[in-house]
């Protein structure tokens, strides 16, 4: 009976852990020494940031955030944003699909001695989620987001998924 239960117990649990928030998500996979910005407060018209884009460029030409800069995850490489942005006071938000890489790239610039950086809470799928638009390579607004993959896919509520 015992067993029964512990298996039911862990059963539950895997099924339980499918059906998480993005917030829970988030708190599992960050470490949460970057605070957060929403995409709410990004979008505000006073809101004055140097965006980057943790993803990779097939991803980042999908779709992207007006003016963001790409910087990549795999091949980031910090001396290349440090001359691009020199002045370490200025206000970075960094985001990627969810916020998950966009972290790791954060802790980066902190360790640089950046002041003012943030990760964009649930990413370029929050972003699009909330019917805030997205551009293409060629600066045109389009519908399509690069889902990562099939799995991550799920939290891209809104938009046309993309997945090459």
């Amino acid at each position: 009976m015992r067993n029964l239960f512990i298996l039911s117990f862990l059963l539950f649990s895997c099924f339980g852990n499918s059906q998480e928030t993005l917030q829970e998500l988030l708190k599992t996979h960050n470490k949460e020494r970057i605070p957060y910005i929403s995409v709410q407060e990004l979008a505000m018209p006073k809101t004055d940031v140097i965006l980057l884009d943790a993803r990779e460029a097939k991803e980042h030409d999908v779709s992207h955030l007006e003016n963001a800069i790409h910087v990549g995850y795999n091949n980031f490489d910090i001396d290349a944003v440090a001359q691009t942005i020199p002045d370490t006071s200025k206000t970075i938000v960094i985001y990627c699909s969810v916020g998950i890489r966009s972290e790791d790239i954060a802790e980066q610039l902190k360790n640089k001695g950046y002041t003012n950086v943030y990760n964009l809470f649930g990413g370029i799928f929050e972003w699009k989620n909330n019917n805030f638009p997205v551009y293409n390579s060629e600066g045109n607004e389009t519908d399509h987001v690069h889902a990562y993959s099939k799995d991550w896919s799920k939290w891209l509520l809104k938009g046309i998924k993309t997945y090459e």
